[in-house]
């Protein structure tokens, strides 16, 4: 099977990358490469911000480990380009890499324009770091442990589609990892990454069928200027105990567990 994916350079990315090609014949990586630092760019780098991003990396790393492509695989074929490249590419630019069984989006910039019809028209598949159709947005993750959901925090494998986190879902990826909050929402992540491995591996990936989301039932939908450094002194002086945590199946579809 041919399969490309579009995603990033950090630890998680790195790993997604390696997983995919253990159950692929080729994969096609068209990565975008940002900061390694522990604050995003297009953060304030402020002592609580540090203090939060280094809690996140520390998680990542945990989960991840020091994750490098394996260069020794030759069913691996990259295309580097920096974050926020990727609109500027035309289809033709990208056209040896878009000749592939099944894309997957995951990290990558807001993919627009010719090239999101394209995935769309090839039933692509995104990987949400959050619950949809609960949370959309960005930080999902993050909301739903500050609003006190903490049965919402998971991965939402779903078509992709022009509108953000809103295409039909496939199926949840959730985690009993209780820990801490960081690993716990980190390992949402590495649940949904199993899971489309698997599910790749059987080919069951292209037997489900899709669900349309009930946008009623949003909660938030958060945008990147909502995750501020006032916002997350708050998140800090909570509480979180995820011991408190029961999930209520029927607000999921087909939850996959994955179990450390």
């Amino acid at each position: 099977m041919r399969i490309t994916l579009f995603t990033s350079n950090r630890n998680r990315h790195n790993y997604l990358i390696n997983l995919l090609s253990e159950v692929s014949k080729e994969l096609f990586v068209i990565q975008e490469c940002g900061t390694i630092l522990s604050v995003p760019g297009h953060y304030y780098a402020s002592p609580i911000m540090s203090e939060y991003f280094e809690k996140v990396t520390t998680a990542q790393n945990y989960l991840f480990g020091n994750q490098y492509v394996n260069n020794k695989k030759k069913n691996i074929k990259i295309f580097p380009m920096l974050l926020g490249d990727l609109n500027k590419c035309s289809i033709n630019q990208l056209s040896d890499f878009l000749n592939s069984d099944l894309y997957i989006v995951f990290g990558s910039s807001y993919i627009k324009g010719d090239l999101v019809d394209f995935l769309i028209k090839h039933k692509a598949i995104n990987i949400h770091a959050g619950v949809s159709p609960f949370y959309r947005g960005t930080a999902c993750n993050f909301w739903a442990l500050y609003d006190g959901n903490y049965h919402l925090v998971g991965s939402t494998i779903h078509l992709l589609s022009k509108g953000l986190d809103s295409g039909p879902m496939l199926y949840h990826a959730m985690s009993n990892l209780k820990t801490n909050p960081f690993d716990y929402t980190m390992s949402t992540v590495k649940s949904a990454f199993h899971s489309i491995a698997e599910r790749i591996k059987d080919e069951s990936i292209f037997k489900i069928k899709p669900v349309i989301q009930d946008k009623s039932k949003e909660i938030r939908y958060s945008k990147k200027n909502d995750f501020n450094e006032e916002i997350v002194k708050n998140y800090f002086k909570k509480e979180i105990n995820l011991n408190q945590i029961k999930f209520e199946h029927s607000l999921l579809k087909d939850p996959f567990f994955l179990d450390y």
